[in-house]
């Protein structure tokens, strides 16, 4: 029994420092997804106070309105995707398939905040559970310096695990938002535009 525990003690502390690393990239990644989100918050207000009010009213407004209002830049990943519908007409094959498309890209853009979501706690207790074992360690022996250090690795890791969760769960809560109205706005598009074909 004793050795199985060393075994096990052995590999969990030869965890800590890939751990450790870890915490560190999906911080730096954490700290890219905020500075993107925020250009994105951004971009977002802006196009959708110039092209929703026409959204809206599209059964009395000319298409072509909306064509024009477009950001000639793709400047957000709905822009190509709104134009590709409203230049196709009233194609309901096409449009099913552009939505689709884009439902794809909005998946694999918010993979990144689920991730971080999912493994900035997880990658964080990891940390706080391997180095709490040395730090009850140097408590029994006495060694107060050794249980200083690892108790500040056992804060270090639960704090940045719980940065890059939120991180992680703020951007997912506000993306998951804004595709949701996208969606709903390509789909209202394309079956103004079917209707239009149809009269």
């Amino acid at each position: 029994m004793e050795l199985i525990s060393k075994i096990l003690f052995g590999i969990a502390n030869s965890l800590l420092i890939p751990d450790i690393i870890l915490l560190i990239v999906l911080f730096i990644r954490a700290i890219m997804l905020a500075g993107s989100f925020y250009g994105q918050f951004i971009t977002n207000r802006k196009n959708m106070a110039k092209l929703q009010p026409i959204i809206d009213k599209l059964k009395d407004h000319d298409t072509q309105e909306l064509i024009d209002l477009l950001p000639r830049r793709n400047n957000a990943p709905v822009i190509p995707y709104m134009r590709d519908i409203l230049e196709h007409g009233g194609d309901e094959d096409f449009a099913e398939y552009t939505i689709s498309n884009f439902e794809i890209v909005v998946t694999k853009d918010l993979s990144v905040s689920r991730l971080l979501a999912k493994m900035g706690p997880v990658l964080g207790l990891v940390g706080t559970l391997i180095a709490m074992s040395p730090a009850l360690v140097g408590l029994s022996t006495g060694d107060i310096g050794a249980m200083a250090y690892n108790m500040q690795v056992v804060f270090a890791t639960t704090v940045v695990g719980l940065v890059i969760s939120a991180v992680g769960l703020i951007t997912l809560q506000y993306k998951q938002r804004w595709y949701a109205k996208d969606v709903n706005n390509l789909l209202y598009i394309s079956r103004v535009l079917q209707q239009r074909k149809a009269n």
